[in-house]
C-alpha cells in the first residue's frame, strides 16, 4: 500500500499543485497587460481562466495532503523532522495562497472587468463619469490615482486601489508560494536518513 499511496501522492502534487503554480505565476503578467489596455477583452478572459484554475486546483490540492499523510503513516515516518518541516511549509504555502493570492486575484479581476465595461459603455470622446471603475495608469482612467469602486466583496466605493503595485504584490506572493512548494519537493526527494538523502 505504501507504493500506491506514494504514487497517488506524487500524481496529486503534479496534477493539482502544478497548475496552480503555473496559473498563479502567469496572472501578474496578464494583469499588467489588462491594466495597459482596459478596453481589451482578451486579458480579462485570460485572467478569469487563470483565477478559475487557481481556485479549482487549490481545492484539489487537498488530495496531496491526504495521500501524503497516508504515505508517511505507512512508512512510519510521521515523527520525522523533515516531514514535520514539510508539513509546516505546506501550511504556510496554503495560507499564502488562500489569504494573499486568491483574494487579490479576485479583486483585480473584478476591477479590470469593471474597467472594461466602463470603456465599452463609454461613447467616443466620453470621459470616465462618476461611479466608473478607474484603473491607475490605464488609458482613459479618471486620473492617476483612480480606484476600483466595489471591486472587492464587502468593500465600499473607492476601497480598492488597482495599479502596477497590485501586479507586483501578486508576483511576490506567488513567488513565495512557489518557493515554498519547491522546498517541500526537495525535502520529499532528498530526505535526511533515506536512501536518497546521502
Amino acid at each position: 500500500m505504501t507504493k500506491l499511496f506514494l504514487i497517488l501522492h506524487v500524481l496529486a502534487a503534479i496534477l493539482a499543485v502544478g497548475p496552480v503554480a503555473v496559473a498563479a505565476s502567469m496572472f501578474p503578467k496578464v494583469l499588467r497587460d489588462a491594466l495597459a489596455g482596459p478596453g481589451d477583452a482578451a486579458p480579462v478572459t485570460t485572467l478569469r481562466t487563470l483565477h478559475r484554475i487557481c481556485r479549482v486546483y487549490a481545492g484539489a490540492a487537498i488530495a496531496v495532503v491526504v495521500f501524503g499523510f497516508l504515505t508517511a503513516s505507512s512508512m512510519g515516518v510521521l515523527g520525522s523532522v523533515w516531514l514535520i518541516t514539510s508539513i509546516a511549509l505546506t501550511f504556510v504555502a496554503a495560507v499564502i495562497l488562500i489569504l494573499l493570492v486568491l483574494p487579490r486575484q479576485e479583486v483585480a479581476l473584478e476591477a479590470v472587468a469593471g474597467a472594461k465595461a466602463v470603456a465599452a459603455g463609454a461613447g467616443a470622446g466620453a470621459g470616465a463619469g462618476e461611479g466608473d471603475v478607474a484603473v491607475d495608469g490605464a488609458p482613459g482612467a479618471a486620473g492617476s490615482t483612480g480606484e476600483a469602486d466595489g471591486a472587492g466583496p464587502g468593500d465600499g466605493p473607492g476601497a480598492v486601489r488597482l495599479d502596477a503595485r497590485t501586479s507586483a504584490q501578486l508576483a511576490m506572493f506567488t513567488g513565495v508560494f512557489n518557493l515554498l512548494w519547491a522546498t517541500v519537493t526537495v525535502l520529499m526527494i532528498v530526505r535526511p536518513g533515506s536512501t536518497t538523502g546521502g
